[in-house]
């Protein structure tokens, strides 16, 4: 059984997320390694939302992969080089997402494995067994 929960002495999620969730119970726990923005063909776009847009894309086939679905996404940690349109990134995430939030971080860093990489994602996800 999953709990989520948002403490009210913690100042609120300041996007689509929530701050703790509790697992309880007979749950499978699932890791999913960093997603990157590249297709089932092995193509990469330059474009970072679109790496964003595919990488999430690829998420959700992991999860399904799993007989798992975005509901079942209990973190989500997204790594980003540069500055990448907040808004922009904010609806493409919470889209995929489809009004779920899991417990979210967001880094920026300097460098991924290759420098036409500008997103990873990795997640975890439980179900009930």
């Amino acid at each position: 059984m999953k709990t989520f929960r948002n403490p009210t002495n913690v100042h609120p999620p300041v996007a689509g997320y929530t701050h703790q969730i509790e697992l309880a119970g007979a749950e499978r726990l699932l890791f999913i390694s960093g997603q990157i923005g590249m297709k089932e063909d092995g193509s990469l776009t330059e474009d970072p939302i679109e790496q964003i847009e595919i990488a999430m894309d690829n998420l959700h086939r992991n999860l399904s992969a799993a007989n798992m679905e975005i509901a079942d996404l209990v973190k989500l940690n997204i790594y980003l080089v540069g500055e990448i349109d907040t808004e922009r990134r904010r609806a493409v995430i919470s889209s995929s997402l489809k009004g779920h939030k899991p417990c979210m971080t967001l880094v920026y860093v300097a460098g991924l494995a290759s420098p036409a990489l500008r997103v990873e994602l990795d997640a975890w996800a439980s179900r009930a067994g």
